[in-house]
């Protein structure tokens, strides 16, 4: 397949995701690039595409959960596909790390988001393909094209086609309110809100719910779950407060620490995720939804120099 400029698509993927890159590249109907990547003993990364990628259309597919290694991988792989004179190369992030420090929120802290745009740009990037930005603000760091997409699609289809008909979507804290908004509006829901105070980083503590949840079943929206106590605790509060059955969806599973323990504990029936970042281990509450299919609509699209608007609905 070739662009609207005539330049070949070629798709590659880096080490982070490869599940999620090849279901794009079969989804998009694309064979994936030849690439090796390795580390040498040291652990220093090395990169090299194994076929010629000059003139081409390229789109590089790679989350960037912990570790580093990822986001220096994906610069590396840049940096590379540039040098091999590729006419335009597209970052395809599905998850944006280090997108929770979009701000100086407090004295002598990093911007670490506005860094890694800037370490993208300094890389050679010419447009990036996102999903669920933690901030969406974030888009303003680039002097490029950021395409930022919404994993609600999946989401409502799959919470749609459940028999619910008393249901209240719920944001774990106000900084979700926006998107849990959303939700309630697709899936014609009522709508409540738990406020919540952060002592410190990583622990919630959960202080009112605002909004009626008693007798009803309720889906809890977030587009991060690290440690996974907010969410917890949402449920248990949730649960106090009468609710029936508890649901949750997140976008980036990142699960960290103790999450996995927290979640099977929990009040929680199921937890949906897409495959933005690959699960660490199973979980019989945890359900994946694949947004390939969404991913690689956006590549054709850019490629194409077709509009991706219609993607872009919360």
């Amino acid at each position: 397949m070739v662009s609207t400029s005539g330049s070949p698509i070629t798709i590659f993927v880096g080490r982070s995701n490869p599940d999620l890159g090849q279901d794009i590249a079969d989804a998009f109907g694309n064979e994936l690039g030849a690439v090796t990547i390795k580390n040498f003993s040291d652990g220093e990364i090395y990169v090299r595409f194994e076929e010629s990628i000059r003139g081409t259309d390229l789109f590089i597919i790679q989350s960037t959960h912990p570790h580093g290694d990822n986001w220096m991988e994906l610069f590396l792989m840049i940096d590379a596909a540039k040098r091999a004179s590729a006419s335009r190369v597209t970052a395809v992030i599905p998850y944006f790390g280090y997108a929770r420090q979009e701000r100086k929120d407090q004295p002598r802290v990093s911007i670490a988001a506005k860094l890694m745009a800037n370490m993208l740009r300094t890389a050679g990037i010419d447009r990036v393909l996102t999903m669920d930005l933690h901030a969406p603000q974030i888009q303003g760091f680039f002097d490029v094209p950021v395409d930022h997409l919404y994993g609600s699609a999946v989401f409502t289809d799959y919470f749609s086609s459940l028999d619910v008909s008393n249901l209240v979507v719920v944001a774990p804290d106000v900084g979700a309110l926006k998107i849990a908004r959303a939700y309630a509006k697709r899936l014609k829901a009522e709508l409540a809100v738990i406020d919540k105070r952060r002592p410190e980083q990583n622990s919630a503590e959960v202080m009112n719910i605002i909004g009626e949840v008693e007798g009803k079943d309720v889906l809890l929206i977030d587009d991060i779950v690290d440690t996974a106590g907010t969410l917890t605790s949402g449920a248990k509060a949730l649960r106090d407060a009468g609710a029936l059955r508890i649901m949750a969806a997140c976008t980036h599973p990142i699960l960290s620490g103790p999450a996995y323990e927290r979640i099977e504990a929990s009040e929680l029936e199921t937890l949906v995720v897409t495959d933005t970042i690959p699960l660490k281990k199973e979980s019989h509450k945890i359900e994946v939804v694949s947004v390939a299919a969404i991913f690689a609509d956006a590549i054709r699209r850019i490629s194409t120099d077709a509009s991706i608007s219609t993607l872009f609905v919360p």
